[in-house]
């Protein structure tokens, strides 16, 4: 059977993005830090992935507020949300240092998932951890238009298939999936910080990232426009677009290196805040 992403590799700067994210994340696995205290490291890199995707989405906190939800204090609904959906993929990746991919299950079921711990409590309760049947997402709405119903579920599963038979290195792996999720806004609300969720996961889950940390969604943060510019690129499905999409991902993850890097320095000095 043929890999159908196998021809992603061929496009301008794809390999080379795969191999400096590759070098970045080994590096990084001999940090220090992670031979005693890779748990804190990784709690520590969920609370900035958390506090830098809900700025991706317009609600800008400073971390102590996150730190705050974390501790059961905290009341913006969209900061709980996403620190449930945090919560969740972290108990799905697997510890570091067990070798191989991480068995998940059907990715449909991970985004219900994921999409529950983000949404319950302030999205209307039908539209919680549900595909959008036939109305339009409220979010994301630059990235033109988006299946329903049927059509949606059916991309979904070819989605999940495809990550599932696929052999091509993670990094190729979470920018499809990052970018279809994107372009396909599978639930009514809240379609950005499922899939950034859904796309740390697979990295760990898939071996690139093994200890968890790197904290890419900080330099998508910083650079909305080109992130969404990006996404929108990868959703005409050209070969262009897809490949400026995965050389892009590849610097943020090279990028979320460097901060994940800055945080076991921290959790080994005792400094962190």
């Amino acid at each position: 059977m043929t890999d159908p992403l196998a021809p992603l590799l061929e496009l301008a700067g794809v390999a080379e993005a795969v191999e400096r994210s590759r070098i970045a994340c080994e590096e990084l696995r001999w940090h220090e830090a992670y031979r005693r205290r890779w748990r804190e490291v990784r709690a520590e890199a969920g609370l900035r992935a958390t506090r830098a995707s809900c700025e991706i989405e317009g609600v800008r906190v400073p971390l102590s507020l996150v730190r705050e939800v974390a501790t059961g204090g905290g009341s913006d609904p969209v900061v709980v949300g996403a620190l449930r959906a945090t919560v969740l993929v972290e108990r799905w990746m697997p510890a570091l240092g067990i070798s191989g991919s991480a068995a998940l299950p059907p990715l449909r079921q991970v985004l219900a998932r994921v999409h529950t711990a983000a949404t319950a409590g302030w999205l209307e309760e039908p539209d919680v951890g549900r595909l959008r049947v036939d109305e339009a997402a409220r979010d994301l709405t630059g990235l033109g238009p988006a299946p329903v119903g049927d059509e949606l579920a059916a991309r979904i599963d070819l989605l999940d298939r495809t990550v599932r038979t696929t052999t091509v290195p993670a990094l190729v792996v979470g920018a499809v999936v990052h970018g279809e999720l994107l372009a396909l806004r599978p639930f009514l609300a809240a379609n950005g910080l499922v899939t950034r969720a859904v796309a740390r996961l697979l990295l760990t889950a898939r071996g690139l990232d093994p200890t968890g940390s790197v904290v890419a969604e900080s330099a998508w943060a910083d650079a909305l426009n080109p992130y969404l510019g990006g996404a929108a690129g990868f959703a005409t499905g050209t070969p262009d677009g897809v490949a400026a999409w995965v050389r892009g991902y590849g610097d943020a993850v090279v990028r979320g290196v460097t901060e994940a890097r800055g945080v076991a320095d921290a959790v080994l000095a005792g400094s962190l805040g």
